[in-house]
Order: structure tokens, then C-alpha cells, then sequence
């Protein structure tokens, strides 16, 4: 069986995983080797874990705030559509000296 390779899904992502990565264990108050020089190996099983859980914590949120975004716009949409206004606010009205 091959080895499998742990990667994010979507390319490009690791990077910004990274930065994640490394602000949170600074929230976390880790030892600063980890997040300037990478080193990880003095730590242990459960402040390694508590970083990739609050990684996961802050994309969920990020995730449900962007859902949220959505709905509210496209509700607005319906509303505006609804009441027979035009779909921008800027539609309709007198251009700008």
C-alpha cells in the first residue's frame, strides 16, 4: 500500500495553513522556537494537538461567518426583487458630479 501523503486539499493552501499554524501557537503562548524557527519537537502530544484543534475552531468559524454572508446577501436580494427595486443600490439612481 502507498505511503499517503498528508497535503491540503485545494493547492495553494499551505502556505496560509502554515501562517495559521504559527499565529495560533502564538496565541497559545508556545515556546517561541516553535513559531520563528518551525521546531515543534519539544512539545508535547497535546499542545501540538490544542494548536491543530484551534486551527480547526477558526476555519469553522470563518466558514459559518461566510455561509451567514451569503444567505444575508441573497435574502437581501430576494427582498429588493421582492419589492421590484433594482438589485444594486447604485441602479437607478442620478450619476456622480
Amino acid at each position: 500500500m502507498p505511503a499517503k501523503k498528508n497535503r491540503p486539499a485545494a493547492k495553494g493552501a499551505r502556505r496560509p495553513l502554515d501562517a495559521l499554524k504559527y499565529e495560533v501557537a502564538q496565541e497559545l503562548n508556545l515556546p517561541a522556537e516553535v513559531y520563528q524557527h518551525g521546531y515543534w519537537g519539544n512539545l508535547s502530544s497535546r499542545e501540538c494537538g490544542a494548536v491543530g484543534g484551534r486551527m480547526v475552531k477558526r476555519m469553522i468559524e470563518a466558514a459559518e461567518k461566510a455561509i451567514a454572508d451569503q444567505v444575508a446577501a441573497e435574502a437581501v436580494a430576494g427582498f429588493r426583487f421582492g419589492l421590484g427595486l433594482p438589485a444594486n443600490d447604485n441602479e437607478g439612481a442620478p450619476p456622480e458630479s
